[in-house]
């Protein structure tokens, strides 16, 4: 089950939500996730990939997407803007070294 984590960008001041965990979502709506988030490559990617293997795609990413997601937001500066313990959980999750 994915758990919410609040994502704040900090030259913008940009709030975002972020999950890790098992996404549902993407096990019932696949490539339609990264869509909606806004991530267009990705997404024809995920498409690419489920018509490929005939849908088992959507499983494997499944397991995989939210931290896949999270990194990428991490990567481009976000930074995670939440309560200790759910930051917590998340950066044991997502292997995060807390410095």
């Amino acid at each position: 089950m994915a758990t919410h984590v609040h994502l704040l960008h900090p030259s913008t001041g940009m709030m975002k939500p972020g999950y890790f965990g098992f996404s549902w979502t993407y096990l019932f709506f696949g490539a339609f996730v990264p869509l909606f988030r806004g991530e267009l490559g990705v997404a024809a990617l995920h498409f690419l990939f489920s018509f490929i293997t005939l849908g088992l795609w959507q499983i494997i990413a499944a397991f995989l997407y939210n931290k896949q997601y999270m990194t990428r937001m991490l990567e481009k500066g976000y930074q995670l803007h939440d309560q200790e313990a759910v930051m917590d959980a998340a950066r044991a999750r997502l292997g995060i070294l807390k410095l």
